[in-house]
């Protein structure tokens, strides 16, 4: 049923670009760590090239998926069918972290529109490109994207977001160093 692609064929994209959502999966070294998945909107996707991605991370409670690719860059991407013929595709990589006040930062910022609460740029260089069934994936219909991060980062103010991500995002919960400043 599946099939794995050498690159991100123009097929492959349409298909990505559609998807209002994808999920992001990482893992620390440690066993006894805990293995994070965490869901993304907001139009933060972009495919840079046929075998490399990025997306734009907004702040957030928890800084896990920066914590576990500057340990290892392990990265799934995953984006799911909820209209339409299902499929799912999985992107797998090495992710690497671009912080703002990294030199990347600013190039690779271009492809982004500007939003409230930016704190890194993940970049993705592919190593396995497949897809397969989602036969048991639901139909669900897209209303629309919330509003209240946006809104959250844009009441805090750069000051407030620096504080927060300085109390939030230095290590992940298992302790490992997470932003940088």
């Amino acid at each position: 049923m599946g099939t794995k692609y050498e690159l991100v064929d123009e097929s492959l994209q349409k298909f990505i670009e559609a998807q209002s959502i994808f999920f992001v999966g990482t893992a620390p070294l440690n066993r006894e760590g805990h293995v994070n998945i965490s869901p993304k909107g907001l139009n933060t996707f972009r495919i840079l090239g046929p075998r490399r991605v990025a997306y734009l991370d907004l702040t957030g409670s928890g800084i896990e998926t920066v914590a576990h690719l500057k340990e290892n860059g392990r990265i799934v991407l995953m984006f799911c069918a909820f209209q339409g013929p299902p499929k799912i595709v999985r992107l797998y990589g090495k992710g690497t972290v671009v912080e703002p006040h990294q030199p990347e930062f600013a190039t690779l910022k271009n492809y982004f529109d500007r939003m409230e609460g930016e704190r890194a740029i993940i970049s993705v260089e592919l190593n396995r490109i497949s897809d397969s069934c989602g036969y048991s994936v639901p139909l669900l219909k897209h209303e629309a994207d919330r509003q209240q991060l946006s809104a959250w980062a844009r009441n805090r103010g750069d000051e407030g977001l620096r504080q927060y991500r300085n109390e939030k995002n230095r290590k992940s919960i298992d302790a490992l160093p997470g932003l940088s400043e």
